[in-house]
This record gives structure tokens, sequence and C-alpha cells, in this order.
């Protein structure tokens, strides 16, 4: 492969390792990498509570993964268990991320997740060190020292050759650092089985390339990409690409983001199967999903439910294991008819089913700058109704999600008041305890 014409840069795909149980050991005074702890959450959807994170070694001495559940728990006395507090873990993650705009701007800093972030510093390594690999140990000795955390650093001549470095080699080196190029990459990474090591390819994507007798890079590298392209689609060039360690990604390039609806889903803390829960829970989303809405100054002209069984049922036409249908609407935002809407979906196409899962969805958007009036309905309570919306919403900005909400919120099976201290589906927690 001729790799002159390929962008030769120098990236940082940066891990903070076991992040959400190394910012609790350090609260409690522990070392992270010795301390036994997990960050478990017993939210009622759980199932009796799931591990979030856990510290390396309590993965080492109790064989405790990220979703171990709380009855999988040994009993052993040095097992610190801990609730979250995603909130600290957002503080500490902006706290990190400022740290590294002290070797890179932030133009060229991206987030990749909580506890991941992408540096392009092809531009500015010279003036930390005499090599990569010495900016990236300044950048670990940086963090250590100043929050306590250990982070896992991959490098490589572009973002993919970087997030492969931290995933295959860097999380397993003495010094946490990985490093690959376009001169190493095919002798280090093109053997390695199961493919599904390799950063994003799953499960399903290895089962496909295994039908065309592929089960490792080589083997990817050396198919034709038009043969993977006809079974693959436009994954098998990517594909390709990634089997040569290719990556002509312009992270710094804004993307426009196509507008293509909002939506809200929840995971119930138990089946429902009583009708009337069903539907507080149902307006309860609906309302959610209305508000952000009127928030980014959006209407909607189509309404989707969707409503995940608790089994997989056996019909005439074969299994089904959910339920999912959409309708269009007059172009609206308001809370009742949206409500309406979705409520009347779920009366026609719930049968009595043990729900588990439910989500609301409004796609095709507008923008409000004007309201969409109803001939045969009054026009002073149509206005009056927008207004009262727009006005609660303005109330929860100001005071927070329970300082105004709808008494169906106070029935047996309503979830948001539950729900409302929440970050990211776990407890918010105090960040600063």
């Amino acid at each position: 492969m001729d790799y002159s014409k390929e962008p030769h840069g120098v990236f940082m795909v940066i891990d903070n390792k076991s992040f959400y149980a190394s910012v609790e050991c350090i609260q409690l005074g522990l070392n992270p990498l010795t301390a036994s702890l997990v960050v478990m959450s017993d939210q009622d959807n759980t199932n009796g509570g799931l591990i979030l994170a856990s510290s390396p070694m309590a993965k080492k001495r109790f064989h405790i993964t990220n979703v171990t559940r709380k009855r999988d728990l040994p009993w052993d006395d040095s097992l610190i268990v801990v609730p979250p507090r995603m909130n600290l873990y957002i503080q500490k993650n902006m706290a990190i991320n400022k740290i590294f705009h002290e070797f890179v701007d932030e133009d060229h800093c991206f987030a990749y997740s909580i506890d991941e972030s992408i540096l392009d510093l092809t531009h500015s390594w010279k003036l930390f060190g005499n090599s990569p690999a010495e900016v990236a140990r300044k950048i670990q000795k940086t963090v250590r020292k100043r929050l306590g955390l250990y982070t896992t650093v991959g490098i490589g001549e572009n973002p993919t050759q970087a997030k492969l470095a931290l995933d295959l080699f860097a999380k397993h080196n003495h010094d946490l650092v990985g490093q690959l190029s376009y001169d190493n990459f095919t002798k280090n990474v093109w053997d390695i089985e199961p493919i599904s090591k390799i950063w994003s390819i799953g499960k399903h994507t290895e089962a496909n390339l295994a039908k065309l007798g592929i089960h490792n890079l080589r083997e990817l590298a050396h198919t034709n990409p038009y043969q993977l392209k006809a079974h693959l689609g436009v994954i098998g060039f990517q594909l390709f690409a990634l089997a040569w360690g290719i990556d002509r990604a312009q992270l710094d390039q804004k993307v426009p983001v196509r507008d293509k609806g909002l939506s809200n889903s929840q995971v119930l803390p138990r089946d429902y199967s009583d009708r009337r829960e069903l539907e507080v829970v149902i307006t309860e989303i609906a309302e959610q999903v209305a508000s952000r809405l009127r928030h980014r100054r959006k209407q909607t002209s189509c309404v989707h439910l969707y409503l995940g069984f608790s089994y997989v049922e056996s019909t005439e036409k074969g299994e089904r294991s959910s339920v999912s249908h959409e309708t269009k609407v007059t172009t609206t935002s308001d809370n009742r008819e949206l409500v309406g809407t979705v409520l009347d979906l779920f009366h026609k196409y719930w049968h009595g089913e043990k729900i588990r899962n439910i989500g609301v969805s409004y796609t095709r958007l507008s923008n409000s700058n004007t309201q969409q009036l109803d001939l045969f309905a009054d026009t002073e309570k149509e206005i009056k109704k927008s207004k009262l919306d727009h006005v609660a919403d303005q109330i929860r900005d100001k005071y927070g999600a329970t300082s105004v909400f709808k008494a169906h919120s106070l029935e047996k099976g309503a979830t948001m008041l539950n729900r409302a201290g929440l970050v990211g589906g776990h407890n918010g927690g105090n960040a600063y305890d």
C-alpha cells in the first residue's frame, strides 16, 4: 500500500482508566489502581443494581465487569460499593480536558465520550517534547499530579490508528502508552483474532465477514473492496480502509447536522400491564419531548410511539417483541395535541401486552415562527394554551423540572419525579462531596 498520499499527523486518543471508579477512589483518598471499588446504580430499572464501573483491582480480584448485577457481587469486606455521582464525573471530565487544552487548542481537542478525548497534536507536539511518546507521558503525569487519575494514551498518524493503539496495546503496556503508524500497522494489527477485538467491528459484522471467509484484518485487507461493498454496503469500503490503517477524517471540519427529530425513551422499573399506568408514563414522556420541541423553537408533523414487550410474543406472522407506529399530525408543539395523538396510537396498537420499554419521538420538524390555528377551534383558547405551555417551560428552566408538573405524575406508575434528578439515567449525586 502506498501511504505517501495519505494524511500524516500526530493524534492521541486518551482514556481515563476506569474513570467513574477512579474518581470515587480519589474522593476516598485511595489509589485507583490498588483499591477494590465498584460504582453501582440501584435505579428501579436496573433489576436490583447494575455495576457501572469497576476499579482495575476489583476486576482482577473478583472478575467484575461493567454489566455485573448486584446479585453477582461477592460478599467481601474489602470490596467498596458506592453509588454513581454523574455530576461529579462531568466536573472531573471538564477538568481533564482543561489540562489537555494546555497542550492543544480547543479547536483540536475533541470529546469522544465522558472518559475519552481525541487530541490532534500535529502542529503542537514539538512544543512539549522530543517525541509524541514523550509528550503523551507528560500529559499523563500532569493529569496524575493535579487530579490523581491515571490516563491511557494511544498514538497514531490518524485518529483510527490512535484509537486502535489505545485499545489493543496501551491498556496492556506498563507505561499505559501505545503507538501505531503506517510503518508498523500491518505487522502489529493484521493477525489479531477474533476480528471483533478491532474497534468498530461488532459481533454482527464479525459474523458477516466470517461468511466471506474473513477472520482478521490481513484477510480483510486482501479482499476486493467492491466485493465487500456488494455484501456489506458502503461499510465495506470503510472496513477495507480500516484494514490498512487509513483514516482521512478531518475532525475539525464542521459537519452540518440535519435535524431529524427529537425523542425520549425509558426502560421501565418493572413490567407494566395496567392501562392507566401506561397512559401516565406515555403522557409524561410525550410532554417531555414536547417541551424540548418548544425549547428548540420547533414544531412536529409526525408522531411516533414505540412499545417494547417484556417477552417475545408469537403471532400468525411470526415472533415479535415490540410494536412501533407513527402518524402524521397538523404541525404543532402543543402538549395536548401531541399527548392526545400518542395516546391514540397506544390505544390502537396495545392489546394487553406487558410493556418494559417506551419511546416517543417527533419527526418532520419545522421552525415555529408561526402558529397553525384550527378553523374549528376557539382562536383565543388556542393562543392561551400555547402561552401556558411556554410559561410552564420557563418556570421549570428557572426552578427545576419538578417545580411545575401535572397531577398525573403523582399517580401509581408515574416515573417523572423519580427520574428528575438523574443524569444519563443514573444518580447525579453531589459534585462537591
